[in-house]
């Protein structure tokens, strides 16, 4: 089979396309034939830093969607022939999704139903396990998503043209939250509409504070959090009391300063969100709620959903990993042959 692999810690050009063997399944395991695989930001930074321990060779990228085609010992053989969406393939592993078989826990391939294609499925995993875990961490808030849950709750989503915001938006709205958006860019703003946020704020154009409040006056109750270090005045300013600030990624020299006085009398909370070492009960709801809006039509990519998608096939993996280093707007995918 064609796989992609790294030997090395290093730049795009680690990235080698070779042929393996087909792997078999162990206890627990099945092997999914990957149609799609979706590259993160995670995917390149951990291209840059040394393989897992005991790893002499990994193969990239967390998220996928295909089709399981063997299973090992103890799991139900009626399990062949789903489709299905991949989450944390490669976490501490060497089989990612860049390769045409991939080996994951049972439980990590979850099923994709017919409706939605496997461009939605390479591009949930940790997009929207991310944002599921955001949005679900508020003092006094649900711990999980569905229908009506976040009824009544303000969530400002910073930066909702990316893959983690994207996905913020639609399970927000999903949940009946008022979605509010910062962007950068007219562009950015079509995005984040499409996506579906009620109102979008271009923090370049104006006052993007006073936007807020003008839009919600009792302050936002949930901030899904991209560049704490740079908003963190903005998040003060507009945070309702209790409110809670999730912050999910940051420059690799970026710190966050909160200024105690202001934040401390609204019991303002910031919350870390580092989706693979989530609680594994919180992990479940997140992967089961995620799979409901999937269900349910809730989740969507393409430009029309407000994320444009990138595709690369399997030799030019290096190349989609340099055009997500760029910054390109949208959800990047690898077809698998």
């Amino acid at each position: 089979m064609k796989s992609v692999i790294r030997t090395a810690a290093g730049g795009p050009e680690v990235l080698q396309l070779v042929e393996r063997p087909v792997p078999e399944p162990g206890p627990g395991e099945v092997r999914v034939r990957v149609h799609v695989s979706g590259v993160n930001p995670t995917d390149w930074r951990s291209r840059r830093r040394p393989l897992p321990p005991g790893v002499t060779e990994q193969v990239p990228h967390q998220d996928g969607a295909g089709v399981i085609d063997a299973v090992g010992p103890g799991v139900e053989p009626t399990r062949v022939g789903e489709r299905v969406w991949i989450w944390e393939a490669a976490w501490q592993r060497p089989w990612g999704t860049a390769q045409q078989y991939t080996l994951v826990p049972e439980r990590h391939a979850v099923v994709l139903p017919d409706h939605a294609p496997f461009d939605l499925g390479a591009a949930l995993g940790i997009p929207a396990l991310t944002a599921h875990r955001a949005l679900t961490v508020h003092d006094g808030g649900p711990g999980h998503l569905a229908p009506g849950t976040l009824r009544g709750a303000t969530v400002l989503v910073a930066g909702g043209a990316g893959a983690v915001g994207n996905a913020a938006v639609q399970l927000a709205r999903w949940a009946g939250a008022q979605v509010i958006s910062t962007v950068s860019s007219p562009a950015k703003a079509a995005l984040a509409s499409a996506a579906g946020a009620h109102q979008v704020v271009d923090y370049r154009t104006g006052d993007a504070a006073t936007e807020i409040r003008a839009l919600a006056p009792e302050g936002v109750d949930i901030v899904v959090e991209v560049a704490p270090g740079t908003n963190a005045a903005l998040d003060v300013a507009i945070a309702a009391p209790g409110a809670v600030v999730a912050y999910y990624s940051g420059g690799e020299d970026e710190h966050l300063t909160v200024p105690v006085l202001s934040s401390l009398p609204a019991n303002l909370r910031w919350q870390g969100v580092f989706v693979y070492t989530v609680p594994p009960a919180a992990k479940q709801r997140a992967v089961t709620d995620v799979a409901a809006a999937v269900d349910a039509g809730a989740l969507r990519v393409g430009e029309e959903a407000g994320l444009a998608l990138h595709r690369f096939p399997l030799e030019r993996t290096a190349d989609a990993h340099a055009a997500l280093e760029r910054g390109v707007v949208g959800k990047v995918l690898i077809d698998v042959p």
